[in-house]
């Protein structure tokens, strides 16, 4: 008879699951990654180009791109909490996606004032549980150790969805108008529905999903509280604000684009928004698995302080020329501050967090940061396009571009102990 009782079996399983049986449940991830990039991408900056289409005026454009960003800003770091707490993480990502599905309906239908506000409340309530589910998903199926690798993986997925959505969308407008486009949107979340099912929930380790210590999910670990995660740690909040900083110059850029092309001619608003975000989305699909790997090489605060740096020269640049053509291959500037900044985020937050048990309701917080940024950014980016011209409202947004890169420059270390680059490159396949 065998001396090993079921609770030691499962903290073997735990401690070491077959690299096969998960295989499918992290393919399913990043599949998940890709359709769920299509239902985002249709809801994104295509709306202010939707929006000065229908005759709204920059101010309103980015007072409705205010509103969601506001229920973001609110809802994500709870979000993040009650991500670490719910072991159902399919079924709120399914959730999620239906919602955001009624809200593009709901604009296909009308660009009323009270149509496009509830919209954006539905699309601005739903989208804070997405990002930090599957990371946490992620998690719960690699570990620590592969998680960098895996989750760069994940966003160059996520990354190829948006170039697909982005040429799809294009097609989509060009041939049946504008309207088409929300509603093409809520179709891709049939298939992104699937494809979360298809994700095994017994695969995932809900303990180390919530960036716990490796254990029995049954005997849940003591997770530190919200002040020793949020406030104690200077590090990690010194990110959040210049995190918040980066977003607050980065988010309204692009939009305000749109608007400016769009008052040109109309009808080639919506081709050249595709155009830009092909063009971003190219760069970050190319280059975030290489990123997973190449911060556990060379660490987080390199690639860091090179993403938020080209930043203010992106902004600079669009005060150069309006030639179409250029503003498009500036664009390649915003796909790698985007690219650094999506997956370096995240492995900073996981660093910071290890074993805490807290690592969503961190993502939270880092997403609330990055949310009052945006918001803030429609909201300012919309007041000096419409007082000063688009010119002065870019070279505004670089100044707070700057400040951000001052922030991490001096505040934020580097965060990769040798000890976790080591392990994880242990753990690495042989090629």
């Amino acid at each position: 008879m065998s001396d090993r009782t079921p609770q030691s079996a499962f903290f073997d399983r735990a401690k070491k699951p077959p690299a096969t049986e998960k295989k499918q449940s992290r393919r399913a991830v990043e599949v998940s990654n890709f359709f769920l990039a299509d239902v985002q991408t249709g809801l994104g900056p295509f709306l202010a180009a939707y929006l000065a289409a229908a005759h709204w005026r920059p101010d309103q454009v980015g007072l409705a791109l205010t509103v969601g960003g506001v229920i973001t800003v609110v809802v994500q770091t709870p979000a993040g909490s009650f991500v670490d707490r719910v072991h159902a993480k399919r079924a709120l990502l399914i959730a999620g996606s239906l919602v955001l599905a009624v809200g593009a309906v709901l604009l296909s239908l009308s660009t009323d004032q009270w149509a496009v506000f509830i919209a954006q409340v539905l699309i601005g309530s739903a989208a804070p549980f997405l990002a930090p589910t599957l990371a946490a998903i992620t998690m719960g199926l690699t570990g620590p150790e592969r998680f960098d690798i895996q989750f760069g993986r994940n966003q160059s997925f996520n990354s190829a969805g948006n170039v697909a959505s982005a040429g799809l969308i294009a097609a989509i407008s060009r041939w049946f108008g504008n309207r088409a486009i929300f509603l093409a949107t809520a179709l891709f979340t049939i298939p992104t529905v699937v494809s979360i099912l298809m994700i095994r929930s017994q695969d995932i380790h809900h303990t180390l999903a919530r960036g716990g210590r490796e254990q029995c999910d049954e005997e849940p670990q003591q997770t530190e509280s919200i002040t020793q995660v949020l406030l104690s740690d200077r590090v990690l909040l010194a990110f959040l604000v210049a995190s918040s900083c980066f977003h607050l110059a980065n988010a309204a850029m692009l939009p305000e684009l749109g608007e400016m092309l769009n008052h040109g001619s109309s009808t080639t608003a919506a081709p050249f928004m595709s155009a830009c975000v092909l063009v971003t989305q190219i760069v970050i699909m190319c280059s975030a698995a290489f990123l997973g790997r190449a911060a556990n090489r060379i660490g987080r605060r390199p690639l860091l302080l090179l993403g938020f740096g080209v930043l203010p020269f992106r902004a600079v640049l669009y005060t150069l020329t309006h030639a179409t053509v250029l503003l498009v291959a500036i664009q390649v500037l915003d796909g790698v501050a985007n690219a650094i900044f999506t997956v370096v985020s995240v492995l900073l937050v996981a660093d910071r967090t290890r074993g805490s048990g807290r690592f969503n309701l961190a993502q939270g917080a880092l997403a609330t940061a990055v949310g009052i940024g945006a918001a803030l950014s429609n909201l300012i980016g919309g007041k000096l396009a419409q007082e000063c011209g688009f010119n002065r409202s870019f070279l505004g947004l670089g100044v707070i571009a700057v400040i951000a890169l001052l922030l991490v420059w001096a505040f934020v270390p580097e965060t990769l102990s040798r000890v976790q680059s080591a392990s994880a490159s242990r753990s690495q396949p042989a090629r």
